[in-house]
């Protein structure tokens, strides 16, 4: 409880010090989101679990061997799309550090191993927020179908 007290303390303080929409309320748009997740998950049949941060996962295929970490060093084949279906995006990234991508695949990908198959629903503060990126509107769940392929540490 401590660490999403924390966790929410510190995405508030993060959105409040940013130069943004006045009207923005990271709480509100955390609910919002949360129960847009929800809705998306009882509606496709999905078992996923809550991260304390939000993020909602389901290995879908386990891999084998060890876990990448939140610092790895990833090579992997995804594709994106948005709560309406959207597919904004299918790609490969090939050793890039996972501290370098959003902060949901940070949190998410380090739940699976090498083979295995993973969903991710990433509320949008962990995200891009409530900026737009791309096809990707501002304040956007995200849904991402990873296959880890590799890492290093």
């Amino acid at each position: 409880m401590k660490k999403y007290i924390l966790l929410l303390s510190l995405f508030v303080i993060g959105f409040s010090s940013c130069k943004k929409d006045a009207a923005f309320d990271p709480v509100k748009q955390a609910a919002t989101d949360d129960a847009a997740i929800q809705a998306y998950i009882k509606a496709n049949n999905i078992t996923a679990t809550k991260d304390p941060s939000g993020l909602y996962y389901e290995v879908v295929t386990p891999g084998t061997g060890a876990y990448p970490t939140s610092t790895s060093i990833v090579t992997m084949n995804y594709s994106g799309k948005l709560l309406n279906g959207t597919v904004f995006d299918t790609g490969s990234i090939n050793a890039e550090a996972l501290t370098d991508l959003i902060k949901g695949w940070q949190i998410g990908v380090p739940y699976i191993n090498v083979g295995g198959r993973l969903l991710l629903l990433i509320p949008s503060a962990l995200g891009y927020g409530n900026q737009a990126n791309g096809p990707i509107p501002a304040n956007s769940v995200l849904i991402f179908t990873i296959d880890l392929t590799g890492f290093s540490n």
